[in-house]
């Protein structure tokens, strides 16, 4: 699998743990260096010094030049990685060779390719390290121009102690940070296909309803037409008894052809204000107050009780979240026409918590999963209400929960407060 090294940033992220790496490498070679120095007089203590002086240089500038130009592909990456075999095994040469029982950091720069590269490459520098290994073990130099048996040996079991320790801390810290990086990455890219799904879900729903609500626009003003004209045609041919009852079913006709005309007028006004993503910071209380008289407006006679007072913490709203709220508003009239009741509250820190019940038997299909997550079955509607009112939440931020119990139905609508320039905390 190729990771993000293939991109500028994913490079850049990488540059601090083959950084940390390369260091600790140099560290490990100084250490036994000195430890070694201690025991027995080494043959070529001088070379191998400048050589670990020098990677640590070449390691700076690597990652330098990682972050403040970091290149577009991950060849960069496994140069870099070959360049670390070539200076490892080129100390391993000035200190003993194969015999050296640090030459399993030969290990280090393969694990991390295995992480960051693409397997091909991966493959390659592995290749480099066994080739590295395998040199080591034809060419190398005597660590001591001395006999000192003894302590060579006993410095070999102490170098291959230390060494285990030291590799295993190394793989811990730099490829085990590597990993857990990856797998974040990996669900964050799958949090982003879910949503981008969720996404394309809703953009064919609104296409669909801007298309029927266009449609739609044709035949109600046919309606009004033949509504005149049938008006008209009453007035000079039927008797005034039966005039009287039929203007009124008339004037009824009209009033929901209007109603219908006025639905269409707010599905347009909503498509533009969602397109323009126009944002307003209200307080809960006055946005409340308002969501309240727009309810009262849809269901003059719905038994709905605001719980006040509600909080003044301020939020960022609009349309969409308010219709959002109306549709759970809806559902709930429909589940329980006798009582349905609104409250707001404080959340976790930062967070608004605004509540919608109802006593009926809810929804309880909905309530197998998240609520909200896929399209469900309706027995009054056509389904897409709390599918959409899941999808505006999240997009501003907040979540959607819900409680189905005997008692009835609670949703709860978490949104972050506001801060003063109206961004969402």
């Amino acid at each position: 699998m190729e990771w993000l090294t293939h991109s500028q940033t994913g490079i850049r992220q990488a540059a601090r743990y083959l950084l940390g790496m390369r260091l600790a490498i140099v560290t490990i070679q100084l250490v036994a260096l000195a430890v070694a120095e201690s025991m027995i007089t080494l043959a070529y203590e001088a070379e191998a010094l400048l050589l670990c002086l020098g990677y640590a240089v070449l390691a700076t500038l690597g990652w330098l030049w990682f972050t403040r130009r970091p290149p577009a592909s991950s060849l960069a990456v496994s140069a870099g990685l070959l360049a670390d075999i070539v200076l490892i095994g080129s100390w391993l040469f000035l200190t003993g060779g194969y015999t050296n029982p640090l030459v399993s950091l030969l290990l280090l720069p393969i694990a991390v390719a295995i992480i960051l590269v693409p397997l091909g490459q991966s493959i390659a520098i592995t290749i480099s390290g066994i080739a590295a290994y395998t040199a080591l073990v034809l060419w190398h130099t005597p660590i001591t121009h001395g006999q000192h048996n003894d302590n060579l040996a006993q410095l070999h079991l102490f170098g291959m102690w230390a060494t285990f320790a030291l590799t295993a801390a190394i793989l811990l810290l730099v490829v085990g940070a590597l990993a857990r990086r990856l797998r974040s990455q990996q669900l964050q890219l799958a949090q982003f296909r879910e949503n981008r799904l969720r996404d394309e879900q809703i953009i064919a729903l609104g296409l669909s309803a801007a298309a029927v609500g266009h449609r739609l626009g044709t035949p109600l003003n046919t309606m009004t037409l033949l509504l005149d004209e049938i008006r008209s045609e009453t007035g000079r041919n039927s008797p005034t008894e039966q005039t009287g009852a039929l203007q009124e079913d008339l004037d009824t006709m009209e009033q929901q052809i209007q109603l219908c005309s006025q639905h269409l007028q707010q599905l347009t006004r909503a498509a533009v204000e969602a397109r323009s993503a126009r944002q307003e910071t209200l307080t809960v209380e006055d946005w409340l107050l308002r969501l309240r008289e727009s309810a009262t407006l849809l269901w003059p006679s719905g038994p709905i009780h605001w719980q006040q007072p509600f909080p003044k913490a301020p939020v960022a709203v609009d349309a969409t979240l308010d219709q959002a709220v109306l549709n759970l508003l809806a559902n709930a009239l429909t589940a329980s026409p006798a009582w349905v009741g609104v409250a707001a509250r404080s959340g976790a820190p930062g967070r608004i918590e605004i509540v919608v019940e109802d006593h009926g038997e809810g929804l309880e299909a909905a309530l197998e999963g998240a609520p909200g997550e896929e399209i469900v079955d309706s027995r009054n509607g056509l389904g897409v209400g709390l599918f959409l009112s899941n999808a505006t939440i999240q997009r501003l931020g907040g979540t959607l929960r819900a409680r189905a119990d005997e008692n009835g139905t609670t949703m709860v609508i978490d949104l972050p407060e506001a801060d003063s320039n109206g961004d969402s905390a």
